[in-house]
């Protein structure tokens, strides 16, 4: 195993747990330094607790990507979606997190957990993690996305 130096947050419902969990094996097995903001089981919670906690780290510096897993994706991208730093992609296939991170820069992956296999969901996760940032053009429309807020 290769020591990774980035470390990447976690956040879940209890309908994402497994899959979370499924995931954190992955990134630890790899080398990654991972931060679990939870949930930490499978009894009914919240998501948005941990989508807070984890955009939260992102905005602080303290990781540098997520990875957020509820039952459909959906609440959890919303909520991550609600702080400026994050930009959270419901991804349901690699072609798709492949996309959302070489045009828009994603740095929160979310998935259904509900929904994906295990091996559907390592393969976004693959191209989360290896594709770079096109830049370019995408760069001012990375920029419009932030609603400043009034004073």
């Amino acid at each position: 195993m290769t020591e990774n130096k980035e470390r990447i947050g976690l956040a879940s419902d209890h309908a994402g747990f497994a899959m979370k969990e499924y995931v954190k094996h992955l990134l630890e097995t790899r080398g990654y330094d991972v931060l679990d903001f939870g949930t930490h089981s499978e009894a009914s919670c919240d998501y948005p607790d941990f989508a807070h906690a984890l955009a939260e780290a992102i905005e602080s510096g303290q990781v540098g990507r997520g990875i957020g897993v509820c039952g459909s994706g959906e609440g959890m991208a919303m909520t991550l979606n609600k702080h400026q730093a994050v930009r959270a992609a419901l991804v349901w296939q690699p072609e798709i997190a492949h996309m959302t991170r070489l045009h828009n820069d994603a740095n929160v992956l979310v998935l259904p957990g509900r929904y994906m296999d295990e091996a559907t969901a390592e393969a976004c996760l693959d191209q989360f993690l290896s594709t770079a940032f096109e830049g370019g053009r995408h760069i001012r429309r990375i920029e419009k996305m932030t609603v400043n807020p009034k004073s």
